[in-house]
């Protein structure tokens, strides 16, 4: 006779699922609570020009706004309300556009650098020669993937 007998069924531990459904939502919940949804918070006047044939950017992971039209912060001394330029949540003047253009670059990876496009949301008054200049530091900061928005055209 031995001492361990092979006749005896082995018994198994149930994995007990009941409060699976409940871990499941509270991380759910945790991750919507803790994830930050990227919006520009806009510190220009803002009304876009109306297009017909518009099409919607698919991509815009790489893709850096820029903001064209009139200061909300104060007037001028004259009463007039200056231009200004708003870049993704800050503002910078235009001589520094280069700079801050090749910051944002350096920071992507080397293949969003590639596919880097420039989304340039004017307001419909804004100075044609003013955005005529941010395209020209542009274009010699070798970003040549411009993208103008607008909205649709209401019907009249």
């Amino acid at each position: 006779m031995s001492m361990f007998s092979r006749n005896k069924r082995r018994l198994s531990a149930d994995l007990n699922t009941a409060s699976l459904p409940d871990l499941i939502f509270t991380v759910l919940f945790f991750f919507m609570i803790v994830t930050n949804m990227k919006h520009d918070e806009l510190k220009v006047n803002l009304r876009m020009p109306e297009g017909k044939q518009l099409e919607k950017l698919t991509n815009k992971s790489n893709t850096l706004y820029i903001y064209i039209g009139q200061t909300t912060r104060d007037r001028s001394d004259n009463g007039t309300e200056s231009v200004c330029m708003q870049v993704n949540d800050r503002y910078v003047a235009i001589e520094e556009l280069a700079c801050y253009v090749q910051d944002v670059r350096s920071r992507m990876s080397p293949e969003d650098q590639k596919n880097m496009k420039v989304s340039i949301k004017a307001d419909r008054n804004a100075p044609m020669g003013f955005v005529n200049d941010v395209k020209q530091i542009l274009r010699s900061s070798y970003v040549l993937d411009i993208v103008y928005s607008a909205e649709t055209e209401r019907q009249r």
